[in-house]
């Protein structure tokens, strides 16, 4: 009798444990083909049930009717809207838990924006760093924003919005440019030409004596009537960093197109840093009317198109 009274103890402890297994295995634990690094946004207004379902979708819990349980009857407050990130595998608890809590785990990210990057320029920087950031949002809204998206180093969270993206970088910019605004204010030029002329020296010279060098001709030839002729437009035009234009570029029928069209480009062709914006507005005074680089970057400046033309042979030799 008691061998008997054993074996059926032995026989219901074995049943238990393998039960218990089996629960953990199909319902609790984290699922074997977990995705590393994966974040799940829930939205405001997700029902328990549907954020079970993204998380399921997303390979961070096994079975969306545990996960659903365990916070009705654990946490009846419900979840927390936000972003999450998923590291490393968790059991439905701890998921549970985390997203009744609101622990987000999330850790920001370092994002440098290079002085004189372009909306679309900054956007490639962005998709690159911030995992599935919505770059094709962030070009469209920062298009109107160009040359207010101060170049600096950020720190992101991962599903950062590219509208809070676009308002951090322009609440810097506006902050950043406050010292300048008295001088811009007495160069006597609207922010927006000044921006689009610190953006053209972004691209046409390197250091700051050069830049002043630059800026003098090119605000020369805009009191006078003539094409600036930059070509560092057709990269702004065709959305190519470092873009070379051909001769058939200059034709291009675009109001950016300074070969065509007077005057400076409509708005500024990417985001100057405070270094060439002071330099847009002390420009050195110069009898030059034109000017170009070579491929060390050395510039030559000529008084007339004919020295202009003997300048690009040197320049090429």
């Amino acid at each position: 009798m008691q061998n008997n009274t054993k074996k059926i103890i032995y026989i219901i402890a074995w049943v238990l444990v393998v039960s218990v297994f089996a629960v953990y295995s199909l319902f609790i634990a984290s699922p074997l083909n977990f995705q590393k690094d994966s974040i799940v946004t829930i939205s405001s207004g997700t029902s328990v049930e549907e954020a079970g379902e993204l998380l399921k979708a997303k390979h961070v819990i096994r079975s969306p009717f545990m996960f659903s349980v365990l916070v009705r009857i654990i946490y009846p407050s419900g979840i927390i809207a936000n972003h999450y990130s998923f590291s490393k595998p968790q059991s439905v608890l701890v998921i549970a838990y985390r997203l009744a809590k609101g622990k987000t785990d999330l850790v920001p990210l370092k994002v440098t924006i290079p002085e004189g990057s372009s909306s679309f320029e900054i956007s490639n920087i962005l998709e690159n760093t911030l995992k599935d950031f919505d770059s094709v949002t962030f070009k469209t809204l920062a298009k109107s924003q160009e040359g207010y998206l101060f170049p600096d180093t950020y720190f992101f969270l991962p599903g950062t919005t590219p509208e809070a993206v676009i308002d951090t970088m322009r609440k810097n910019f506006d902050e950043k440019i406050k010292p300048l605004e008295s001088d811009i204010a007495t160069f006597g030029k609207p922010m927006n030409e000044v921006l689009a002329m610190a953006s053209i020296l972004e691209r046409e010279a390197r250091q700051s004596e050069t830049r002043r060098m630059v800026a003098g001709i090119l605000w020369k030839r805009i009191s006078i009537g003539m094409p600036l002729q930059v070509d560092a437009v057709f990269g702004y035009i065709f959305q190519k960093s470092g873009y070379a234009p051909t001769l058939t570029d200059l034709q291009t029928d675009s109001l950016y197109n300074t070969y065509l069209h007077r005057g400076l480009p409509p708005t500024p062709i990417g985001n100057p840093g405070l270094e060439a914006i002071q330099d847009a507005i002390t420009p050195t005074k110069n009898n030059y009317l034109y000017y170009l680089t070579d491929k060390e970057g050395k510039i030559y400046y000529a008084k007339t198109f004919a020295e202009h033309r003997l300048n690009k042979l040197k320049a090429r030799n």
